[in-house]
């Protein structure tokens, strides 16, 4: 079942919050007597990439679960892109090296079948006093809270730097493979003030500027946050591709290394021109779904 992007956060007692995980949507499956099988929303069986994961905190109990795999990055927060070393592993010994390194957790927040019992017709609020009281709090399994107040925790993890949440309501029952209307989701936008780098020229010309490499000023130099491209275009790729002709250089001013994918092509420039980005979350060390704002012309790199 998948959620449909919502326009404003219901406020009504109809519905309840739960937080939007930054990670991979599984199924977990186990038949009584069976080992438990991890499903992707592909229907593509990924059990051997999550070695930790792979065993039911009850046991061979018939049980079907709907959630999602979670990693944290090195500043706490859940990061996809951490998860992307191990989403595609189909070794096992490959997996269980990942495993100790890049170790993920399941966040549990719905229930399908039980004991041989299929409960998708029920209310959302009868499936999860179902899930609350099957015990499966595990090391690596947890059912995450959910909440009345939605504005609030709309509020909460933007201030934390988290995904976003989803809004359900409660009288929903579970219908596998649809896009639906009871289940919102409200993805968080930061805004953040950096550094042009270099740029890059739209595939099969040398001059039209489809993208900027951006960094963030920090206490160790100017940083590489990634490429925005998403944006630009027309007349502000025109002005932009004005504004960095004159300050080319032979070098990147990045402090750090940027990955050989971004630097190929890239034309770089003296770190002078400061821009706005909307990114999805905070704290990455890369721009997440990036869009360029804008010019700054009221901040320099060194007042940042």
């Amino acid at each position: 079942m998948l959620a449909s992007p919502g326009t404003h956060v219901p406020t009504d007692p109809g519905w309840s919050h739960e937080v939007k995980w930054d990670g991979v949507r599984v199924l977990a499956d186990t038949t009584r007597g069976g080992a438990t099988r991890l499903w992707s929303r592909n229907e593509n069986d990924v059990t051997v990439a999550w070695p930790e994961l792979n065993r039911s905190p009850l046991g061979d109990r018939d049980l079907l679960v709907d959630g999602e795999v979670i990693a944290l990055n090195d500043r706490g927060l859940p990061d996809f892109r951490v998860l992307q070393d191990r989403m595609h592993v189909r070794s096992a010994s490959s997996a269980a090296r990942l495993a100790d390194r890049l170790p993920a957790t399941y966040m549990v927040f719905d229930v399908l079948r039980v004991d041989g019992k299929d409960v998708t017709d029920q209310p959302l609020g009868e499936r999860r006093t179902i899930l609350r009281g099957l015990g499966l709090e595990h090391s690596t399994w947890q059912v995450p809270d959910a909440y009345d107040d939605g504005p609030m925790l709309h509020q909460a993890t933007l201030q934390q730097g988290l995904e976003g949440i989803v809004s359900k309501r409660l009288t929903s029952r579970y219908v596998a493979g649809q896009r639906t209307q009871s289940w919102l989701k409200f993805a968080h936008r930061h805004r953040g003030t950096f550094v042009v780098g270099g740029w890059r020229p739209q595939e099969g010309t040398s001059d039209r500027l489809a993208a900027l490499l951006v960094g963030e000023v920090t206490a160790d130099g100017l940083l590489y946050r990634g490429r925005v491209g998403s944006g630009i275009s027309g007349a502000v790729s025109r002005q932009l591709a004005e504004l960095v002709a004159p300050l080319a250089r032979a070098d990147s001013p990045f402090d750090d290394e940027v990955p050989k994918v971004d630097a190929r092509g890239t034309s770089w420039v003296e770190p002078v021109l400061v821009v706005d980005v909307d990114t999805h979350g905070l704290g990455y060390e890369r721009l997440r779904q990036p869009s360029y704002r804008g010019l700054r012309t009221d901040v320099t790199p060194e007042e940042l």
